[in-house]
């Protein structure tokens, strides 16, 4: 198998650039899921709906959507309260606030201008 055909879990460089680009964009992911949800949701729900999106690109380790959850509640931009579950244990379920909607905006339009710019840099765009 060539370089070009391996998978990305052959590739170290391939894997360091996904964690890396991963960071900075799950937390816009998991506030527009949840606003799009237009419910509270929990982590479960949350996870299986990233994993439904771009072929599982988001999707990642599902224990490690919890703690970007709690970074983005204990910034407010997220409430969360546990109900019980019939099904097992109780289950923390998540709703956008006002001020994580105002976030989601602003982030949305700096993934966009950022898109737009790698965009034009990987196509050789010139302006």
């Amino acid at each position: 198998m060539s370089a070009a055909e391996a998978s990305p879990n052959d590739d170290p460089h391939l894997r360091k650039f996904q964690k890396e680009l991963s960071a900075g964009t799950v937390s816009l992911a998991l506030l527009a899921v949840v606003e799009a949800a237009g419910e509270p949701m929990y982590g479960y729900q949350i996870a299986k709906t990233l994993e439904r999106f771009g072929e599982g690109v988001l999707s990642g380790k599902q224990s490690a959507l919890y703690p970007v959850l709690r970074n983005l509640g204990a910034a407010g931009l997220l409430d969360s309260h546990v109900e019980p579950s019939v099904a097992g244990p109780p289950r923390r379920y998540y709703s956008i606030t006002d001020t994580g909607r105002a976030a989601l905006r602003r982030w949305t339009e700096a993934w966009e201008a950022t898109r737009n710019s790698v965009d034009a840099v990987l196509k050789g765009d010139t302006p």
